[in-house]
């Protein structure tokens, strides 16, 4: 670099003095690529051309020594005219890069003084008037290690050239036919031809060099005087570029027009760079990042920052970003001062799309709207969507995909429904995130069957994943849809999914609560033969289909066979026939069961509803306020068919006044009463005279 620096003061100094001079000075003692001399009647290019012409030639009266001193230039060597090309030609960018703020002209000039010095040095004659500068070590260095670089280049070069020749000379042609004959192909034929082109090449490389050493003897024992060098002008090589890729020809003028509009269609693409943020308009970036995000109006310090500044869009990203990284409150949601009349409460990067300077896209609305839609501010989200559609921009299908994620998750299935067939409507089909947000968003709703007709329009393109079918089952299943749980998972088996041991208890019990108890019994037997082993809770479920048919001797059977087979029944197995006692007013064998059941460790709430039931129905009124007395203590935990059951239970046994008190307990939870426990409890209180707590009439 210091060398570099030094050349550079040099050629500042030497260009002055050149261009003032303009004195006739020597012709030119020799020319690269045998370029005849500029006829003397022309005047020399001006400095700006693209060769740098460092000579002058002399008026029309020294046209006869001009003549004469050309007769005596030798001819010019192809080989150093190259080399000269080649070395400028990667020079070139080095001196670039060390100095970019250098005119062209200073550039061609370094570069001619530098291959004038490499020039005397490889020819070892010093120019008669010392015009050569003297260039310092480092420099040299620089200068050896391009000139390296070329000199492999023009080798590597030369013996592609010879050998591509040699390749086809006829001794080699013969030995390749002759190892074809004998059976040698591919690679190794290949291998081989190359191998003996390469020994031609050496072969003749030796004799060249008996050869050149012969001249150099010769030349040494009757010394020529050479004219001194001087370069005239940048060494260039003749002819046109020919670029070719693939039998592309790039050098035609048409791709310089492709060029000219791939470079206008990247500066719609690539980013520019930000302006520096100084003076007031950093003052004014100050204010707006010191704004309270709940009490501040941000639009005053904005718009100073706006006149400071004169932004672009690139400005305004990198606002954005400096917001967001500082006050994160503020870059979502502030107070947005009055607008037209009307008052609106947008956040900060909504201010910007309504400003001209920002130039708002499509993408800036959608990703504004995800943001929204990813913190629940439906109203926001819609808010800009009509923003938007005022601009004259209309949704497209990323905006659709976040406007279906959206309202799958708030539950707004009418305008999920729109904006997923607007992406059908548009050829977008629908991926797996997309079926899955529909489905879970009918299943939430409580509408399994159109989760079904979306599991099968799924079933065309995507395969739906195991979770999915589990999902869909369960929803039918809870609501007793037998038939829909069947599709469904035969659907599942269909699609290679085994039956897990979840799926096989929901059926289960969907089978036990509508009273199916062949079909549960089917599922309860290939769940065993599956290989997985019933829970309390399947067989729980077997229990609720005996209940609904009444069978309970076939319950107690199915039991015992369970227990042969080493399986006891639990305790959610215990309540369901706590439950069938209770209703049976079997009250013995239903405290044989609590006693089970607290001896297990557990005393559920259901277990005290039961017995409230049985016993206020079999009229004991001392366990039955006993139990009422414990219940009370855990009302916070009652739930509306608990209470439903408590009330029946009183007012059969005739307890009026505890029915009316947990009737009125009831509404107090936010429970509302059916029809029959409130028409129940007001004709009690209807009869005249009223009815004793105790089940007897008063006198």
């Amino acid at each position: 670099m210091r060398a570099l620096i030094s050349l550079s003061k040099l050629t500042r100094r030497l260009l002055p003095s050149l261009a003032a001079a303009r004195a006739p000075l020597p012709p030119l003692r020799r020319r690269l690529h045998a370029e005849p001399p500029p006829p003397p009647h022309q005047a020399p290019p001006p400095v700006a051309s693209r060769i740098l012409q460092s000579e002058l030639t002399p008026g029309a009266g020294a046209d006869a020594d001009a003549d004469a001193e050309q007769e005596q230039q030798p001819a010019s060597d192809p080989l150093l005219d190259e080399f000269l090309a080649r070395f400028v030609a990667a020079l070139r960018p080095t001196l670039a890069a060390a100095f970019p703020t250098h005119a062209r002209h200073v550039l061609d000039e370094m570069l001619r003084l530098v291959a004038e010095a490499v020039l005397c040095r490889l020819t070892g004659v010093e120019p008669e008037d010392g015009g050569a500068v003297e260039l310092s070590d480092d420099l040299w260095a620089a200068v050896w290690e391009v000139s390296a670089a070329v000199r492999d280049g023009m080798q590597r070069d030369r013996v592609r050239a010879e050998l591509r020749g040699y390749l086809h000379c006829e001794e080699v042609k013969e030995m390749t036919r002759f190892a074809s004959d004998v059976g040698i192909r591919g690679e190794m034929l290949r291998e081989l031809r190359f191998k003996w082109a390469r020994e031609k090449l050496e072969e003749v490389e030796f004799y060249r060099g008996l050869d050149d050493m012969r001249a150099q003897a010769e030349a040494a024992a009757n010394p020529v005087a050479l004219p001194p060098p001087r370069l005239a002008a940048l060494p260039q090589r003749k002819g046109e570029i020919k670029f070719k890729i693939h039998g592309l020809d790039l050098s035609d003028p048409t791709w310089g027009e492709v060029v000219e509009r791939a470079a206008e269609a990247e500066a719609h693409f690539v980013p520019q760079e930000a302006k520096p943020i100084e003076g007031k308009a950093k003052k004014a970036e100050e204010k707006l990042m010191a704004v309270d995000p709940r009490k501040g109006d941000p639009a005053p310090a904005m718009e100073e920052w706006k006149e400071e500044l004169l932004p672009k869009r690139a400005d305004w990203m990198a606002l954005l970003e400096r917001v967001k990284a500082r006050n994160v409150e503020l870059y979502l949601k502030v107070i947005y001062p009055l607008l037209e009349g009307s008052t609106i409460v947008p956040y900060v990067a909504e201010i910007l799309l309504a400003d001209e300077s920002f130039g708002a896209t499509i993408r800036d609305y959608s990703k504004l709207i995800d943001l929204h839609s990813k913190a629940n501010h439906v109203e926001d989200a819609e808010r800009i969507l009509g923003k938007m559609k005022e601009n004259g921009i209309a949704p497209d299908v990323v905006t659709s995909i976040t406007l279906v994620h959206m309202y799958c998750k708030v539950g707004n299935l009418e305008q999920a429904n729109q904006a997923f067939q607007f992406l059908k409507g548009e050829g977008f089909p629908p991926d797996m995130k997309l079926f899955t947000s529909m489905i879970r968003a009918h299943l939430k709703s409580g509408e399994p069957k159109q989760a079904e007709n979306l599991l099968r329009e799924m079933e065309r393109s995507i395969k739906p994943t195991k979770e999915l079918f589990m999902d869909v089952i369960l929803a039918f299943a809870q609501r007793g849809m037998i038939d829909g749980a069947e599709r469904v998972k035969t659907s599942m088996l269909l699609a290679g999914f085994q039956l897990t041991p979840e799926l096989y208890t929901s059926l289960i019990e969907a089978y036990g609560r509508t009273g199916h108890i062949g079909q549960a019994y089917t599922l309860f037997e290939q769940m065993r033969s599956s290989g997985h082993e019933p829970d309390d809770r399947c067989v729980a479920g077997m229990m609720v289909a005996y209940m609904m048919n009444n069978q309970l001797d076939h319950a107690l059977s199915f039991l015992l066979k369970l227990e042969k087979d080493g399986l006891k029944p639990g305790v959610k197995t215990n309540l369901v026939l706590l439950d069938w006692l209770s209703r049976l007013q079997l009250v013995q064998e239903a405290e044989q069961l609590v006693q089970k059941i607290r001896k297990a460790g557990e005393e559920p709430l259901e277990m005290l509803v039961f017995l409230a039931d049985m016993y206020a129905k079999s009229q004991q009124e001392e366990r039955t306020r006993k139990s009422l007395k414990i219940l009370e203590e855990k009302k916070k935990l009652l739930k509306a068919g608990h209470f439903e059951r408590i009330i029946a239970g009183l007012l059969e046994g005739g307890f009026t006044e505890e029915a009316n008190k947990y009737f009125k307990m009831m509404k107090s939870h936010g429970f509302v009463p059916s029809p029959t426990i409130e028409i129940g409890v007001k004709a009690s209180f209807g009869v005249r005279g009223g009815v004793h707590p105790t089940g007897r009439h008063r006198g």
